[in-house]
């Protein structure tokens, strides 16, 4: 999911990709923030990128 985040996919295009409802994204989305101690999805996005990922 870190990975389509980084790739600048919507909550909704990562719901429909992944069979899931939007509400349990944006749970992910702030479960992946919290563990890695980001503010916002452009901060998950440069990780991923200096990470090599993206």
């Amino acid at each position: 999911m870190a990975l389509a985040i980084a790739r600048g996919r919507t909550n909704a295009d990562i719901a429909a990709e992944l069979a899931m409802g939007i509400t349990t994204v944006k749970a992910h989305v702030s479960s992946i923030l919290t563990k890695l101690g980001l503010d916002n999805r452009t901060q998950i996005t440069l990780l991923a990128h200096d990470s090599g990922l993206a």
